[in-house]
């Protein structure tokens, strides 16, 4: 099935049937995404969206603030009104990553300007091959790769994106070269991939599941457990490779100075949601997982963390945006 169908088969599951609850807000309610309609930043806020209301406030909408790679949605809510009304849904790169990279350009610190509420949901990276290739495992493309008198070719949905520096701990990981070729977005990387135009892809499971065993082969995933629809693709992790198990992940968060109260309460409502068998099947036709936060407490300590963690990848790499 194609992204676009999964999409929508995703968008087609009926509200969910809540226990009544008191709101959080009474006036209506917006999630600020830095990304275009139609993708999954823009799914995913949709889904949330339509469970949220009567949940978290009378209404809730989905709007778009796109551009700076998305950091203008940030910058937005960072400066918003503080009354629960409007609460930023963001991928992790932008607050663990992006600092890293543009750091003349990120004007926001996710723990002093932000109150981070909770993850939404999660989702694994996959390293794949097209269906032409010889190597049919990890340990195969590596081999081929020592043989290849020049760099091999790896491409990633964005220059500076998480997939682009998994591609490149790959790479010292196996002890082969490879050199990394920017894509605006997936879908064209994808396509040149299954047309045989490249050698290796390294990107969101989602966005290339549908074409596993048709077009492309994946290798390896970054979960830590082996996805149960793909059963025979293992994770980098029982592969040897532990550096590179990784997740992905949206997570809610509002202005600094929000009230306890209310942080709490969205909290609640996304927990609430976000933990019934109709929201999960949902994601699991995106090839998300829900992973929702324990607390905001521990939502904070994993963009520390993984803050932290991605600082020397970045800077080992030598990689700095045009």
């Amino acid at each position: 099935m194609h992204r676009r169908a999964l999409l929508g088969a995703a968008l087609a599951t009926p509200a969910l049937a809540l226990p009544a609850a008191a709101q959080t807000v009474a006036r209506n309610a917006r999630i600020i995404i830095g990304f275009p309609a139609g993708g999954s930043s823009d799914i995913v806020a949709r889904l949330y969206a339509d469970r949220l209301r009567g949940v978290y406030a009378p209404n809730v909408i989905v709007e778009g603030r796109v551009g700076a790679a998305g950091r203008i949605a940030v910058e937005f809510v960072k400066d918003t009104d503080k009354d629960g009304t409007t609460y930023l849904q963001t991928p992790a790169s932008m607050l663990t990553l992006q600092p890293h990279i543009f750091p003349r350009d990120v004007r926001y610190d996710a723990l002093t300007d932000f109150i981070p509420v909770s993850t939404v949901c999660t989702f694994p990276f996959a390293f794949c091959v097209p269906m032409s290739h010889p190597a049919r495992t990890l340990a195969e493309f590596g081999a081929w790769a020592r043989t290849q008198p020049n760099e091999i070719p790896f491409a990633s949905p964005a220059a500076g994106a998480s997939p682009h520096f998994m591609g490149l701990m790959l790479a010292q990981a196996l002890n082969i070269r490879m050199t990394h070729v920017p894509y605006r977005g997936a879908v064209p990387a994808v396509q040149d991939l299954i047309a045989g135009r490249l050698n290796a892809f390294m990107g969101v499971l989602g966005d290339v599941s549908p074409q596993n065993g048709v077009g492309l082969r994946m290798l390896a995933v970054s979960s830590a457990q082996r996805n149960p629809r793909f059963p025979d693709v293992p994770t980098f992790q029982e592969l040897g490779f532990t550096a590179l198990t990784k997740d992905e992940w949206f997570g809610a968060l509002l202005p600094a100075g929000t009230p306890a109260p209310i942080v709490q309460g969205l909290f609640n409502a996304i927990t609430q949601v976000g933990n019934t068998p109709e929201m999960r099947a949902a994601l699991e036709r995106l090839d998300f997982n829900v992973g929702t936060s324990a607390s905001p407490a521990a939502f904070a300590a994993r963009i520390r963390q993984e803050r932290d963690e991605w600082g020397p990848i970045v800077r080992a790499s030598g990689f700095t945006p045009e």
